[in-house]
């Protein structure tokens, strides 16, 4: 390794990790606004970024991958030396990608999605769904999502680290204090 390529790959980790999608964005990935890359690394958008596109206001956590190829083909390659397989992803506005998940060729995932963790999406998901599983599958409505979530949620967003943590002490206390 040469000292320029050593120098290129720092740079580069720098710059994942100060401007993540800024950095997507200079390996030619279509990002649109107000996106959220958490924890993404050089694997997240595998050898061909150029084929993914991602909407706005959304989120890819920790460990997600695009992989926008079959590398199964391998198995064809002594009698097809030159055979490739690819397709592009397409990600909608307003999704959230879990922990893990996988996001393989030809799948486009629709508008207001949550992705579960560890999902393995082989196939389009439509728009206003929650999907989870191997492979994953709708499991429910956007709105049946928000009817599970509403009656748990807590509106504490704005509070420094202090009171949140004081807060979510004395609210899980509760729960654990045992019934008289």
């Amino acid at each position: 390794m040469t000292i320029s390529s050593i120098l290129s790959s720092i740079r580069s980790r720098q710059h994942r990790s100060t401007d993540p999608v800024g950095w997507a964005r200079s390996l030619g990935v279509n990002v649109g606004k107000d996106c959220r890359f958490l924890g993404i690394d050089d694997q997240t958008f595998g050898t061909e970024p150029y084929l993914i596109t991602i909407g706005n206001h959304v989120t890819l956590t920790t460990g997600v991958t695009f992989v926008t190829h079959d590398g199964g083909v391998w198995v064809f390659r002594d009698e097809h030396p030159d055979i490739d397989v690819f397709g592009p992803i397409k990600v909608g506005n307003n999704v959230f990608i879990g922990k893990h998940a996988i996001i393989l060729p030809n799948v486009e995932i629709g508008d207001n999605c949550v992705i579960g963790s560890n999902a393995v999406v082989s196939r389009s998901i439509p728009a206003n769904s929650v999907a989870a599983g191997v492979p994953a599958r709708v499991i429910r409505t956007r709105e049946e999502y928000w009817k599970g979530v509403s009656a748990k949620a807590t509106y504490i967003r704005s509070m420094d680290d202090a009171a949140k943590r004081k807060y979510l002490l004395e609210l899980f206390a509760k729960a654990k204090d045992p019934v008289e």
